[in-house]
């Protein structure tokens, strides 16, 4: 008995403890509002809105193609893994001419998984750049209007995002060239806002039924 609870403190304990740590401070509370009122893509797409929908925003801009790879891994690790819950999209940015390119690129990713949450959004340089600065980030849009990052906004409209992340401090998006950064923060922060959601789902339903 003594040898059990001895290899129970030894073993069991720092990865309990490890997992403890390792999930973050983010998980207990909100996941902070870091901008409102960002800029709704139906000014580009009318059949789109960010309104009710807690939304993975990016920007491909000129070159959809150069972009692949960052979109593979935000399938593999995000949209694969969320894509089932209610409310819950990606819409990617490009600009018009892209189209097909766009489509070519969805029929991929479709060959993976369901892609039916996910859009994507034209149009010309000043709305992609006009959306993006409405973001009030302290990233930019390279010379072909796209960025590597991808950015959480909420039902709201808000963009949600770090305070004090451990490695930027203040950070308003996610690296899709980082597979570990999607794994070991995108995810994490995505499951607390979907948490916020539900847990208020569950709230409204309480007070309805007294």
């Amino acid at each position: 008995m003594k040898k059990t609870v001895v290899l129970v403190i030894l073993f069991v304990f720092p990865i309990v403890a490890y997992l403890f740590f390792a999930s973050g401070v983010n998980n207990f509370g909100k996941l902070p509002v870091l901008t409102e009122n960002v800029s709704d893509v139906s000014e580009l797409d009318g059949s789109l809105v960010l309104d009710g929908k807690i939304t993975i925003l990016g920007f491909l801009g000129n070159d959809v193609d150069a972009k692949k790879g960052n979109a593979f891994n935000l399938n593999q690790k995000i949209y694969k893994r969320f894509g089932d819950f209610n409310d819950f999209q990606v819409v990617m940015v490009a600009a018009h001419g892209n189209e097909e390119k766009a489509a070519a690129l969805k029929k991929e990713l479709g060959e993976l998984s369901e892609v039916d949450k996910w859009f994507f959004a034209f149009g010309s340089s000043e709305q992609i750049e006009d959306l993006f600065q409405s973001l009030g980030t302290n990233l930019s849009l390279d010379d072909n209007l796209a960025t590597p990052y991808v950015f959480i906004i909420d039902k709201e409209r808000n963009l949600r995002g770090r305070e004090d992340d451990e490695d930027e401090g203040l950070k308003y998006g996610f690296d899709t060239t980082s597979v570990a950064e999607l794994n070991n923060k995108m995810v994490d922060d995505v499951k607390i806002i979907l948490a916020e959601y539900r847990l208020a789902l569950k709230k409204n339903n309480a007070n309805r039924s007294k």
